[in-house]
């Protein structure tokens, strides 16, 4: 089974993530109203994940693990995440991505070692990424709208375009 799409936009003040409800299995639709983003360290970090729902449900309670171990420094965790998966020979196996962000930061976590924070103040998951991040990128240049109502709008337009990705949205915002 996979899930989809992550978005996460930022701007000065706030950082906002949203995920669509869709899980897929192979050609199927399998679930429609999925809650794939998750408030963690008692809600100042934010995770969401596209991948496999079983591996990324692993890596949710691993990250959180993380997150208090380090005492909120969401880049320590990241990466101390990244390590972990990519030297376990269990984790190994896990198909999954996250983007993670609290209110200084947005990062992207892969199984192959990878923590990304990105030049920009968007960044996208899962099969709707690219219209997604798209989307988002063209409302954040071009418009002023906060954080919010950017995700909203861009997972309204990879809903339309994307066929693994809904418009059952969960959107959380620090």
């Amino acid at each position: 089974m996979r899930s989809t799409t992550i978005l996460a936009v930022r701007d000065k003040k706030h950082v906002a993530i949203a995920g669509d409800g869709q899980v897929t299995f192979e050609d199927t639709i399998m679930k429609h109203k999925a809650h794939k983003i998750r408030r963690l360290q008692k809600g100042k970090v934010l995770a969401g994940f596209a991948g496999a729902i079983a591996d990324a449900l692993t890596l949710f309670e691993k990250f959180e693990k993380k997150i208090e171990q380090y005492q909120g420094n969401l880049p320590r965790a990241s990466l101390e995440l990244a390590k972990d998966w990519r030297q376990d020979k269990t984790l190994r196996r896990l198909e999954a991505l996250m983007i993670v962000v609290n209110k200084e930061k947005s990062l992207l976590i892969s199984g192959s070692g990878d923590v990304i924070e990105p030049d920009d103040r968007v960044i996208a998951i899962g099969s709707g990424a690219g219209y997604a991040q798209a989307a988002a990128q063209a409302l954040a240049d071009h418009t002023n709208y906060p954080p919010k109502k950017i995700v909203e709008i861009a997972m309204h337009i990879t809903a339309s375009i994307c066929i693994y990705t809904n418009d059952n949205i969960t959107i959380e915002e620090l």
